[in-house]
């Protein structure tokens, strides 16, 4: 099990199997395997360039943000009283405000999560996501954000203890039992989270938040070239990915 989650995490950074194949290559090179070099070589720089483009992560992550629609203005959400926010890295320190120790995803959820229960004031937030032993863990940074934005504390509930989705998962059934909530998670992760929170017997309603592309986007020249952003969104929809997998094979 544990050489498989290796396994995965390598397949979802292309800059690191792309390392990965050209140690390979070298290795086969002072071997003496000039061919089997080359090939391995030229596999890893193909990697490298294509899995950092724009044009490659917008191809692979835009499939999963389009999967649910956002919140619309007009939709009936008069089964749902809870709002429910999936964690995200959380890294507090001295010096730094609350928005800047949240990750870019985190922040994008813990904000849609505020305006929703301020648009729908009937709803309570639960905020979730736990830290492993020495850090912080996300549902109290969103907790402190939520009570910074104007949201009454006592309408507030902090889920701190899992370290996965499929932890939140449990968790939130535990606390909520199968009363419907809006989950607010990043586009690109809500295929897999709806799916876990459903298997876990849970009942959300899909409210994605952080988009990374848009339907209506052009592809430009840059879009060929690498970048930071399209080895980010690479990485992102190639875990995503993974994850769907490793569920669809049984594997956790």
């Amino acid at each position: 099990m544990l050489f498989l989650r290796a396994f995965a995490q390598l397949l979802a950074a292309p800059l690191l199997l792309a390392l990965f194949v050209a140690v390979a290559g070298a290795v086969f090179r002072l071997r003496g395997f000039r061919r089997v070099a080359i090939g391995l070589l030229t596999t890893a720089g193909a990697i490298a360039y294509f899995g950092s483009t724009q044009l490659v992560g917008n191809g692979l992550i835009s499939p999963l943000e389009r999967r649910y629609s956002p919140i619309s203005d007009g939709q009936s959400l008069a089964t749902a009283s809870w709002i429910v926010v999936l964690g995200s890295d959380y890294s507090p320190r001295d010096g730094i405000p609350i928005t800047a120790a949240l990750d870019g995803d985190g922040l994008a959820r813990i904000v849609e999560g505020v305006r929703l229960a301020r648009r729908h004031g009937e709803m309570r937030l639960l905020v979730s996501g736990g830290a492993r032993a020495g850090r912080a863990p996300p549902a109290q940074g969103y907790a402190e954000l939520a009570r910074d934005l104007g949201i009454d504390p006592t309408s507030i509930v902090i889920s701190d203890k899992a370290l996965d989705t499929s932890a939140e998962a449990r968790a939130v059934v535990q606390l909520l039992g199968g009363s419907p909530f809006l989950l607010v998670t990043s586009a690109y992760h809500m295929p897999r989270a709806m799916r876990v929170m459903q298997d876990a017997g849970a009942h959300p309603i899909a409210a994605p938040t952080g988009q990374l592309t848009g339907g209506s986007e052009r592809l430009t020249g840059t879009a060929y070239f690498p970048s930071s952003a399209g080895l980010r969104k690479t990485e992102r929809a190639l875990h995503e990915y993974l994850g769907l997998l490793a569920m669809i094979v049984g594997v956790n």
